[in-house]
Order: structure tokens, then C-alpha cells, then sequence
């Protein structure tokens, strides 16, 4: 029988997760302007996060295209650093959920893969 899960919005949302993809999404990043900005007001700037989410009222803000040449080129898409904290408490909830779920050999972004 399948497991079932619920309140997997909330958990997602709650403040602890966000303050945990928070810590995960400036992981070797903390000399970034970007995450400097953020970090400025941090407790407002996860408040609002929070309350955007929480009020279904949160849009990802538009990404960032440049051309990285390293050694082929390649079009890279960068999200906005509020975004990828959105993304960091979206896979801490659901990785767990999905990962066991996938077969061995599907190894694109899978830690220990």
C-alpha cells in the first residue's frame, strides 16, 4: 500500500525549513553580494518569504541568462537567490519522499549518486 502524506505545504513553507534552505542555498556563496543584500534584513527578508508563500501570493523573479564558456559554452539560467531558497525547502520536504522511489541507476543530482 502506498504511504500518504500530509501537510507537505506547511511543512514546506514553515519558517524552520525556510531558515534551513536558507543556510543550504548560501553554502559557499556567503561572499556574494547577492546573498549579502539578502542577509542584510535577513529575518524580514525569510519573514516575507514566508508570508508570500504562506498566502499563495509568491512569483519567482525572472532568471538571469549569460553564456558561460568553461571549456564548451553553454547557456546558463540563474535564479534568483530568494528563489533557490524556495527551491532548498522544496527538496528538503520532498526529496526524501521521492528519492527512494526512484530506481538505482538514476543518478542526475542524487547525493551519493
Amino acid at each position: 500500500m502506498a504511504e500518504t502524506y500530509n501537510n507537505l505545504y506547511n511543512k514546506i513553507i514553515s519558517s524552520e525549513n525556510l531558515a534551513l534552505a536558507w543556510l543550504r542555498a548560501r553554502k559557499h556563496k556567503t561572499r556574494k553580494l547577492y546573498v549579502m543584500e539578502f542577509e542584510a534584513d535577513l529575518q524580514n527578508n525569510l519573514l516575507k518569504l514566508h508570508e508570500e508563500l504562506k498566502n499563495q501570493k509568491y512569483k519567482p523573479e525572472q532568471l538571469k541568462t549569460f553564456i558561460l564558456r568553461d571549456p564548451k559554452t553553454r547557456k546558463i539560467s540563474k535564479s534568483a537567490f530568494r528563489d533557490r531558497i524556495v527551491h532548498h525547502a522544496l527538496v528538503r520536504i520532498l526529496e526524501p519522499i521521492f528519492d527512494k522511489t526512484f530506481i538505482y541507476d538514476s543518478c542526475a543530482n542524487r547525493i551519493g549518486k
